[in-house]
């Protein structure tokens, strides 16, 4: 996954020269909460939610004239996800719950369509590709887990030129993460164990503000 990363960004760079308009984009906001479900069977199941709260982050962007810009973005959220959870191989058929320790990590390709109204007002629109680095404590046990997965963004919004090199930016987004939570990620109970085999993908909806620096290139 990073050297897909790498590439795309690469390709995209040698495609804008440097001749072109560069961006320095700073994020801050809130994610509100995302219900995270699956069922094996009876007895091999969880039910958890991720906790709202805040992220933030940064990204460089280079704009191709008329067409848009390429980012390349990382954001961070520390949370929580209390989850009850059932795992009949590893855990003696009792149900359990527990609050863990959660930490997000966004790393993201963006391409972004701007729709210029004028010189003050720039809204737009854009797709993503990633990955999302997770890593998730149990408190209960001190336990840590990490896991890597597939990441996709779509997101849209508006930049409010304050000054020729400096705006305002606000925007709205949908992060997923494909297959990102079960496995031994969250329910592994120790050593070698793999914990359960269900999983549920990750959907969190937010919003964001920010600062953007036009940095114009001779």
């Amino acid at each position: 996954m990073k050297k897909i990363l790498l590439i795309s960004f690469l390709i995209g760079l040698s495609q804008i020269g440097f001749s072109q308009e560069i961006r320095l984009n700073t994020y801050g906001g809130y994610v509100f909460k995302d219900r995270v479900d699956s069922y094996y069977s009876r007895t091999s199941y969880f039910e958890g939610q991720i906790q709202d709260g805040g992220r933030w982050g940064g990204g460089i962007e280079y704009l191709i004239p008329d067409r848009g810009g390429l980012e390349i973005k990382y954001l961070r959220q520390n949370t929580n996800a209390p989850t009850v959870y059932q795992d009949g191989t590893n855990s003696g058929g009792q149900v359990q719950q527990t609050d863990f320790d959660l930490r997000l990590n966004w790393l993201m390709v963006d391409g972004t369509r701007y729709f210029p109204v004028n010189q003050l007002i720039e809204p737009f629109a854009g797709l993503g590709v990633g990955m999302g680095i997770f890593s998730l404590t149990n408190p209960d046990t001190n336990n840590q887990r990490s896991t890597t997965k597939l990441a996709l963004s779509v997101r849209g919004g508006i930049n409010l030129w304050l000054v020729d090199n400096l705006a305002f930016r606000a925007q709205a987004s949908l992060m997923s993460a494909v297959q990102s939570i079960g496995g031994g990620f969250f329910f592994g109970t120790g050593g070698s164990s793999a914990g359960l085999s269900t999983y549920s993908s990750m959907y969190q909806f937010g919003f964001d503000g920010g600062l953007v620096f036009r940095i114009p290139q001779n």
